[in-house]
């Protein structure tokens, strides 16, 4: 990004819409709170860098395009920071504001540490490295996401998202993958409970999958050499490809594919199943 030498630095601004429409120019060491309670600081911004500056207002970052936002604080109080927005860097940043990154476009995040409620909603193309987040309903709804390092905790975790790709990360999370398609997970650890139910194109690859009820419903599942902890009734009614290390604590129903592992507790078609049950489960090295 070329930025003209303008520059608007150590300001303490509060009134609604402080810096609106600014364009071309960095934003230092700044505070946006104040008891003037403005909303919508920077609403409408052009190719801004906004660094070491902090926040305690609503809105202040909707509908900009071409912004870095780094080394900044948006607290509790910055209700809904970033909405609307293309073409931004956000770089070594705390965010507790809730509803952080609604609609945005082209988002890269690097050293982000966020607890933020609503993370992500209908995003498109974002890109999250080496961050630490916390949510609940985590990025719903987006669409080509790029992940690297991540260590995410919260529930609800990626419904509904497409064309997804997560490496060397880490999940505590409930729901997981709920009603996705075409999403790829590499040498990650995912805990929780239901994980991926209804999903379409689900991959996971050097994984491991720990909690009860994993992977059911599925369609077009694959896992390959994936370690499976505490997972019972797994694979119910899905289509699948697996290749598990280790024990799987139960199968139940598996609908069609093959699933091999070292060795299973359980292994169970029961007369009440819904529809066919055919997937052949297969214990290495029998």
């Amino acid at each position: 990004m070329t930025l003209k030498k303008q520059k608007i630095e150590g300001q303490t601004l509060d009134k609604e819409r402080a810096l609106y429409g600014l364009k071309r120019t960095e934003v230092r060491d700044c505070v946006f709170a104040g008891p003037a309670d403005g909303e919508s600081a920077l609403k409408e911004c052009r190719d801004i860098a906004v660094r070491n500056c902090s926040f305690s207002l609503r809105y202040p970052l909707w509908h900009d395009i071409g912004f870095v936002l780094a080394d900044s604080t948006m607290d509790e109080k910055t209700r809904a920071p970033i909405w609307y927005s293309e073409k931004g860097r956000i770089e070594n940043t705390e965010i507790t504001g809730v509803k952080c990154l609604r609609e945005c476009r082209n988002i890269t995040l690097t050293g982000v540490k966020a607890v933020s409620p609503e993370f992500g909603w209908k995003c498109r193309g974002l890109k999250i490295t080496d961050s630490e987040i916390e949510s609940e309903y985590f990025l719903m709804g987006s669409d080509k996401i790029r992940i690297t390092g991540l260590k995410m905790k919260g529930k609800y975790s990626f419904q509904y998202c497409r064309n997804v790709s997560i490496a060397d990360s880490e999940f505590d999370t409930k729901d997981a993958f709920w009603h996705t398609k075409n999403v790829t997970v590499k040498n990650s650890v995912i805990r929780g409970e239901y994980l991926g139910w209804y999903s379409d194109g689900l991959t996971l690859i050097g994984c491991t999958i720990v909690g009860t009820q994993p992977l059911c419903y599925c369609k077009n599942l694959t896992l390959v050499d994936c370690t499976m902890e505490e997972t019972d009734l797994s694979f119910e009614y899905s289509d699948v490809k697996a290749t598990v290390n280790g024990n799987i604590v139960s199968v139940k129903n598996p609908k069609s594919g093959e699933i091999v592992a070292d060795s299973f507790g359980e292994i169970l078609f029961t007369d009440d199943a819904v529809c066919e049950c055919k997937a052949k489960v297969i214990t290495k090295n029998a």
